[in-house]
């Protein structure tokens, strides 16, 4: 699995994905603000690999991005990466798309703060949650890891900075996998 990843991110990680920086940088931007923060190893591999399914759709697609539709990239990532990671790395993968809903239903500035890929991607994602998804949502066992990972998603998109290489986080993901 690892050397999968590995081969994703060198063919289709200097893609950008409806941002201004390469899906590489994205992932390490993301990896480094959770190391900031102290995160579980496990926390760490999250934020890495939270967008693998958008390297996967375009694996799918001979590198062509499609906008015009949800390609539920957290559901096709957290399934590829369940055979080699535990829960701890792939449901607050499965679970950051809904973090982006709630953080926009619960803070009525967070829309509005979104880059304009996440607004956009909001909407096909079924846009802010309602009462129901809130409250069952907020009581889901990876929650608050999914609101981290959303947080760093949302920081993670600076232009014209060096974050290292994937291969910097191999060491981690080897001790993070399952099998």
């Amino acid at each position: 699995m690892i050397d999968e990843l590995i081969k994703l991110f060198e063919i289709y990680g200097s893609e950008k994905y409806d941002e201004n920086i390469s899906q590489t940088e994205h992932a390490l931007q993301c990896a480094l603000l959770a190391q900031r923060e102290n995160a579980s190893d496990a926390l760490v591999a999250a934020a890495l690999l939270h967008d693998v399914g958008h390297l996967l759709q375009l694996r799918g697609n001979n590198g062509n991005a499609d906008f015009s539709q949800d390609d539920l990239h957290e559901n096709s990532g957290a399934n590829f990466l369940s055979s080699t990671f535990g829960p701890n790395v792939t449901q607050p993968i499965a679970f950051h798309v809904q973090a982006k809903r709630y953080l926009c239903s619960v803070i009525p500035s967070y829309e509005a703060e979104l880059s304009e890929g996440s607004r956009r991607s909001l909407e096909l994602q079924g846009g802010p949650m309602g009462a129901i998804e809130i409250a069952e949502f907020s009581q889901s066992e990876y929650f608050e890891d999914a609101i981290n990972i959303r947080t760093w998603d949302d920081l993670a998109k600076v232009e014209n900075i060096v974050s290292g290489q994937f291969a910097d986080f191999i060491p981690l993901l080897e001790r993070v996998a399952t099998q």
